[in-house]
């Protein structure tokens, strides 16, 4: 059966597969023969060649390793939007704006979780939720008329998550309900001291 043997082109830019037929060595068995055995091997000058992928440039210290893929319990959550991207929706009959959100603090730090908006779809229904949710993240972050996504990155927000569990897994899957401003404690104003009076009579005097 032929095998694919992988060259290297002059200019390096590109890998060519040749396909080669390996001489094939056929041997009969001494111990078989009387049977009609045939015993077949490959030769041993024939090596096979698999493209490899580049990992030259790659440093592991350097990228956070994938965490954790159980769901977070359900619950609000500081977090700021480290990623948006556009892309096209499974049906190819539109587009959504895909949001990542990175929790900031608390047992779930650095926990990732992502929000899809349909701004571009067939279902007005849809689109009507994608823009709410768009606007209801805008005024969370404080940023009501952006120009590009990438305004509303590393801007601290709350937001609403619950769990659910997929359809075609029953797997449970985190997605984001609600966002909100994110709560900055009121400071709290030192007792103001109301000083004596003038006209006060001294403590020695009074009757």
């Amino acid at each position: 059966m032929p095998s694919a043997r992988v060259v290297e082109s002059a200019s390096c830019d590109a890998l060519v597969a040749h396909l080669v037929s390996p001489k094939t060595v056929m041997e009969s068995s001494m111990s078989c023969r009387s049977r009609g055995r045939l015993l077949f091997r490959q030769s041993p000058n024939h090596k096979e060649h698999k493209a490899m992928a580049d990992l030259s440039g790659f440093d592991a210290n350097s990228v956070e390793p994938t965490g954790d893929f159980e769901a977070i319990p359900a619950g609000k959550y500081l977090a700021v939007i480290t990623e948006s991207e556009m892309k096209p929706t499974k049906s190819g009959t539109g587009s959504l704006l895909q949001l990542t959100f990175q929790i900031i603090e608390g047992q779930y730090q650095n926990r990732l979780v992502w929000a899809r908006l349909n701004l571009d779809n067939p279902n007005a229904v849809a689109v009507q939720i994608a823009r709410a949710d768009l606007s209801a993240i805008c005024r969370a972050v404080g940023v009501t008329n952006p120009k590009d996504s990438a305004e509303l990155h590393n801007l601290p927000l709350l937001i609403q998550v619950r769990c659910r569990n997929r359809l075609d897994t029953g797997d449970v899957v985190n997605e984001i309900k609600g966002y909100a401003k994110r709560q900055v404690p009121t400071p709290v104003a030192p007792p103001v001291q109301t000083a004596p009076a003038n006209n006060a009579t001294a403590p020695w005097k009074r009757a």
